[in-house]
């Protein structure tokens, strides 16, 4: 009997992520399959729900709106600097990207998204936040996992 992919299980898929414009955003072609332990969350809402009761073979297309994937925009991440808080950098130009430390600890990625005189526009989102997501995925593998990667809430 073929295993059905549910949670705690360690699955593996090919795919191809594209946007509404069909541009590849990510794929695992030409690559190792992406494994997962199903269930912790490991992967995005939308595309998690869409391979319940999926087994090895199955081919799908799943179109993620942004709240099962990276969220919509939150106008709340996008502020404006002095861009003395870039000391130390040469040359600040819109679509870099650094790593702050937001106010909870955690590593958070900002991207430059304008330069006016020495204001700096600075976005905290997801970089695919508000954004459709179409995949491609193919399910290549499912086993049980084991007691410690359900303990741990990932693939070993």
């Amino acid at each position: 009997m073929s295993l059905l992919i549910g949670d705690n299980q360690v699955v593996s898929i090919h795919y191809t992520l594209t946007n509404e414009a069909g541009q590849v955003i990510d794929s695992s072609q030409d690559q190792d399959p992406l494994t997962y332990l199903h269930g912790a969350q490991n992967i995005i809402p939308g595309l998690e729900k869409a391979l319940v009761g999926k087994v090895v073979g199955d081919k799908l297309q799943v179109v993620v709106q942004p709240n099962e994937g990276y969220g919509e925009i939150d106008p709340r991440m996008v502020q404006n600097v002095d861009i003395a808080a870039f000391q130390g950098i040469d040359q600040v130009e819109v679509g870099m990207i650094f790593e702050a430390q937001a106010q909870d600890g955690s590593t958070q990625r900002i991207m430059i998204k304008a330069l006016e005189g020495d204001q700096v526009t600075i976005d905290a989102n997801h970089p695919l936040a508000g954004v459709v997501l179409h995949f491609d995925v193919e399910i290549t593998h499912i086993r049980e996992a084991t007691k410690e990667e359900i303990a741990h809430g990932h693939v070993h």
